[in-house]
């Protein structure tokens, strides 16, 4: 399980240590069937399974295969409903009349126009259970019987392969990068994490853990193994760390429940309470935050057991209200409401982090005269917050110079509201000024390459990963905000989902929009066609996993075209058993079955707390078309979601993403053309070793090179 986690994170596959001898031909077979789902083995890895004997060389195999068709969802048997798909596809109303006609014929006989016209107003039949309706009247051996092998193409995607070192090591490296990083992780590298800490356990650990989820994850894991805690500075890491362990929620942004610890554990969670207040009494003001949960958490510690911990007890007496502690950004706010803008810019100097935060609200309320004090304290602050802290602040003032059509709020949960921008835009110098200070900040902390800078310039549109939960889990994805080109004449988009329990329909729809982001059609299970467009058909029960794809030709009409997953029915995105969503291109004759591996451009899992799921958009520009990622959900209703009922919350947040400006990869690399060599990668080997930054590491880097691909790009971010 660890080697194929590592497989999937890091496109490496850990070198195994098993029996030498001849497995060249196993080699020969892996080679083949990696190429079948769309990647390639480099030299090395080939060379590496060649001088296995045969049953390790097999093992290998087969754990890289099953790895790489995990990744990008080819582990599933895809099925359509119209198994011709995207060929003989019927007009949706000659598909409804075609199954009113079979209700009606039930007992035999024929139907009359006025028999279907009866049954179609009478409200007695639900259209959703006419017969055969919802559920494959074919195998999944008759659609790849109904359709030619797939016709090769030179756009086709092939995804190389590296060999890395030893199992241990490449646990530990991946370990390390984990939880090292300078950036808050998805709900996805959170589990690997967890996983790879029980493995490293014993081993080397990070001297640094900047990111306070990821600390909780490690302590978790520390306190079931009674081993000590490590960077518990605030009474809020104690909680975070109570709920990793109860299994809940580690972000603090929903309830958990606690489950009961053993004396061992409580001892170890009240003990590192005691220390944090006893060192500084002021992280009290921390408590009020979350005072019901840590009520909740007192029911299971039975702090009043220990008085030899009287500060931890100290924390649950304000939780219960019997003692009030102002915190930081209660003072802070107190002094705005009083007019003193200027003084809650200096109580809140003692958080730079917090400050920079609210560095926004305090220039707008700002008078002339206290305006130089919160620049000083802004400026005074640089230095000690975070790089993450700091690129954000950098690509929030780039967006200030004019309100922007429309303000978006996206949560940790990536649910989206969107409501009116009106806050008066910061003047044009005074962004100058921070922009400049930001950019002298940041370039200093970058890191100093002793090698030459080469950057492939297909990364360069990358949004910077500021914090993984502001994407998904799984193949090629990219934090929200990025733009990738996107090549071939036909676009295929792809939704899977398998039950858990209960019937589940999820429907596959599409939204145009045009330049002004008004409606410009839709394709969806109530329309199977328009503009080119074309449905694969509704399917409403997936107890054995359930496919729907829409094919876009790219020379259809409007500027956006958006893809969406509403839930009609069922079990949400986090209760289903399996979900995801992709997208292929493909060439209009290439043939082959609706889903091919090798056609994969990106899958993403669908995990979230909305009923209705944007995974990206496609928009088309002078230069052709771009895929732009939004990792966002709405809220929807509890059931019956249709694309028809959301079209205006769907472009309103569109609009409000596409027209925003992001800091990308091109953003740190002129940063580094001030202090480094920089060149643009060619597709030809460098003379020598150098820093390559990509969205994938290319085979014939020389030794000593060191590749910063779509996995590591969050490295990059300044400590």
């Amino acid at each position: 399980m660890i080697e194929k986690l590592i497989i999937q994170k890091t496109l490496r596959v850990p070198a195994s240590t098993a029996a030498a001898g001849d497995g060249t031909t196993v080699a020969r077979q892996l080679d083949a069937a990696l190429l079948d789902v769309g990647f390639s083995a480099s030299r090395a890895l080939l060379e590496h399974v060649g001088a296995l004997a045969p049953a390790p060389a097999m093992d290998l195999a087969a754990t890289v295969v099953s790895a790489v068709r995990e990744l990008v969802g080819d582990h599933v048997r895809h099925n359509a409903y119209f198994i011709g798909f995207p060929h003989d596809v019927p007009d949706t109303i000659e598909f409804w009349v075609d199954r009113l006609r079979a209700a009606v014929l039930a007992g035999g006989g024929t139907a009359t126009d006025a028999q279907l016209r009866h049954a179609a107003v009478s409200g007695g039949v639900n259209l959703l259970d006419l017969p055969a309706y919802g559920t494959y009247q074919h195998t999944y051996a008759e659609l790849l019987a109904a359709h030619d092998t797939l016709v090769a193409a030179a756009g086709d995607r092939v995804t190389l392969l590296h060999l890395g070192a030893a199992p241990e090591v490449e646990a530990e490296r991946l370990y390390l990068a984990l939880a090292g990083s300078p950036t808050p992780h998805g709900e996805a590298d959170l589990a690997i994490l967890g996983e790879l800490a029980v493995a490293c356990a014993d081993g080397a650990q990070p001297t640094e853990i900047p990111v306070r989820e990821n600390r909780a994850v490690l302590n978790g894991i520390r306190l079931v193994l009674g081993r000590p805690l490590v960077g518990v500075d605030t009474t809020t890491d104690v909680l975070r760390l109570a709920c990793q362990v109860s299994g809940g929620d580690v972000s603090l942004a929903a309830p958990t429940r606690f489950r009961a610890f053993r004396r061992p554990e409580r001892r170890m969670l009240l003990a590192a309470l005691n220390e944090v207040v006893a060192a500084n009494p002021d992280k009290l003001g921390d408590v009020a935050r979350y005072a019901e949960r840590w009520k909740r958490l007192g029911e299971r510690l039975h702090p009043h057991e220990y008085d030899q911990w009287p500060h931890a007890q100290e924390v649950f007496t304000v939780a219960r209200g019997q003692r009030r502690v102002h915190n930081l950004a209660g003072r802070a706010e107190a002094a705005i409401r009083a007019g003193a803008v200027g003084p809650a810019a200096s109580v809140l100097s003692a958080a730079p982090g917090l400050l920079l935060r609210s560095a926004d609200r305090l220039l707008r309320l700002a008078s002339p005269s206290e305006r130089t004090t919160v620049v000083d304290a802004v400026t005074g602050a640089l230095g000690s917050a975070s790089g993450r802290v700091l690129l954000s602040l950098r690509e929030h003032v780039d967006n200030r110079l004019t309100p922007a059509s429309a303000r978006m709020y996206a949560s940790r949960s990536r649910m989206a509201w969107v409501g009116p921008d009106e806050r008066p835009p910061l003047p044009a110098g005074l962004v100058a000024e921070l922009s400049s200070l930001l950019d002298a900040e940041i370039s200093a902390r970058l890191p100093q390459w002793h090698r030459p800078l080469l950057v492939d310039p297909e990364v360069l549109d990358v949004a910077l990963p500021l914090s993984g939960k502001a994407a998904e889990g799984g193949f090629a994805i990219m934090p929200r905000g990025s733009r990738a080109s996107v090549s071939g004449e036909l676009l295929r988009f792809f939704t899977y989902w398998r039950q858990t329990s209960r019937r589940t329909d999820y429907d596959l729809s599409l939204l145009l929009l045009d330049e002004d982001f008004h409606s410009a059609g839709q394709v969806s299970w109530t329309n199977y066609r328009h503009d080119g467009v074309v449905h694969s058909g509704d399917v409403t029960d997936a107890r054995n996993g359930a496919t729907e794809f829409i094919d876009v030709p790219l020379t259809v009409g409007g500027r956006y075209v958006v893809p969406q997953v509403n839930i009609y029915a069922g079990e949400s995105f986090d209760e289903v058993a399996e979900s995801m969503f992709g997208y292929q291109t493909r060439a209009r004759d290439q043939g082959g079955a609706p889903f091919d591996a090798r056609t994969v451009r990106a899958r993403s899992h669908l995990r979230g707390q909305g009923r209705v799921a944007l995974p990206m958009v496609f928009t088309r520009n002078g230069h052709g078309w771009q895929a732009v990622w939004l990792h966002l959900y709405l809220g929807g209703r509890p059931s019956f979601n249709r694309v028809e009922e959301n079209t205006f919350t769907t472009a309103d947040r569109v609009r409000a993403l596409v027209e925003r400006r992001y800091l990308t990869v091109s953003y740190l690399v002129d940063r580094w053309r001030a202090r480094a060599e920089v060149t643009t990668w060619n597709g030809r080997p460098p003379d020598g070793p150098v820093t390559f930054v990509g969205i994938e590491a290319p085979e014939n880097l020389p030794d000593g090179s060191e590749a910063f691909t779509l996995g590591r790009l969050n490295e990059l971010i300044p400590q």
